[in-house]
């Protein structure tokens, strides 16, 4: 038997997704040392057959070897969007174009975007609400609209007689497929932190959307999640869900990440008396970032993840250190919680980094250590008696937030 160039799923649905390994930056941010795939499914539902969210247009040509050969000469008759983004969608027109007779399954608000992004209209759509079944040949899906999660016009469906969810981007994460496809075939550890970051980066801000659609989802006899990045999950679906619950409802880790800024050293001479200092209050897990080399994309999910940030860096122009006035604008918008916040300011002559820290420790609403250390010049040994003391107090903070 000649090998196939799709991944059978089950008897009616097939893997036809592929990897990107070229695209340095996921939406011109966020780095993609390990890639990412695209996932795509062809389902069969006997007298016809639909197409589950597309691909990135570069990698189109592959795409359709690997959709020829799972309908091995069979038309097109539908494409289901569940999310408008192009990472999913910019192969979309080239699609329609292939096969003219396959109509769009969508919602209202993606019919808008389809019609801006690809001068698509209404008359390719079959519209579908909230809950609505569709019958695809002698198969059905029905339709779950999920919205900020994270576009609007977000949603997923689901076959119940199998328990199959098309999540699109939920449930899925950073980094290629390298060979299997399915979660008992791949190294969790290997993606878990990709997977986080993933959902740090690019959804995190919507949790409480999240929050709701887990709700919603919640009573379906889900047996298997079918994501648009990412693993198929097959065999342990709750250690995805888990995994997502826990960040929607942003769960700490109990450690402490210190984010600092230096010029010339004196602050990152701070930032390691402060980490000596917990770890002789038994603090163990503690990391040290250098905001000027470590992208935000990772220092915004090493927040995310732990309980304790400590935030330092030399005034700058009466403000904070641009890396650091970077990071804390982004903080801002990220509307995270459940942290205790520390901060540390070195200046030369006057400063203005402590004030703007302290503005964002009041907007965070973040519980906030009484210790604040501002250094002037070299740190001196009352300035470490400081850190001794911002240490100790963040120590206690983490043992009572237990």
């Amino acid at each position: 038997m000649a090998e196939t160039r799709f991944v059978k799923i089950n008897d009616h649905v097939h893997y036809i997704g592929v990897n990107d390994r070229y695209t340095h930056l996921f939406e011109g941010m966020w780095p993609l040392p390990d890639g990412i795939s695209y996932n795509s499914y062809l389902f069969d539902g006997g007298s016809k057959t639909c197409l589950l969210d597309c691909v990135r247009i570069d990698s189109v040509s592959e795409f359709f070897t690997k959709l020829d050969d799972a309908l091995d000469g069979r038309k097109l008759d539908y494409v289901v969007v569940n999310h408008m983004e192009p990472d999913h969608t910019s192969s979309l027109k080239s699609v329609l174009e292939r096969y003219p007779e396959c109509k769009v399954i969508t919602n209202k608000k993606a019919v808008t975007m389809m019609e801006n992004f690809y001068s698509v209209g209404e008359d390719r759509a079959i519209l579908v609400a909230d809950g609505e079944t569709i019958d695809i040949g002698e198969r059905k899906l029905t339709f779950y609209t999920t919205p900020m999660v994270h576009w609007p016009e977000s949603m997923v469906c689901f076959e119940e007689e199998t328990g199959i969810l098309f999540s699109q981007d939920a449930f899925g994460g950073f980094g290629t497929l390298d060979g299997a496809i399915f979660d008992d075939q791949v190294d969790w550890e290997k993606y878990r932190e990709e997977t986080i970051r993933y959902y740090t980066n690019i959804v995190g801000k919507y949790s409480v959307q999240v929050i709701r659609a887990l709700k919603k989802l919640g009573g379906l006899d889900i047996k298997m999640i079918c994501p648009d990045h990412g693993p198929v999950w097959r065999d342990n679906i709750g250690r995805i869900v888990s995994l997502y619950s826990d960040l929607s409802e942003q769960k700490t880790e109990d450690g402490v990440l210190i984010v600092y800024g230096s010029m010339y050293g004196n602050s990152e001479q701070v930032a390691e008396a402060i980490a000596r200092s917990l770890t002789k209050e038994g603090v163990r897990n503690i990391r040290i970032r250098d905001v000027s080399k470590t992208h935000i994309s990772y220092l915004i999910s090493e927040t995310w993840n732990y309980k304790g940030i400590i935030l330092g860096c030399p005034t700058y122009n009466v403000d904070l250190f641009p890396p650091m006035a970077n990071l804390v604008e982004v903080l801002k918008k990220q509307k995270m919680k459940n942290h205790i916040l520390g901060t540390f300011t070195n200046y030369s002559w006057g400063g203005g980094a402590e004030k703007a820290f302290a503005a964002f420790a009041e907007e965070s609403k973040w519980d906030v250590l009484p210790t604040t250390v501002d250094v002037m010049g070299a740190p001196k040994q009352e300035d470490l008696d400081k850190c001794a003391q911002l240490a100790k107090e963040m120590a206690e903070a983490l043992k009572a937030s237990k």
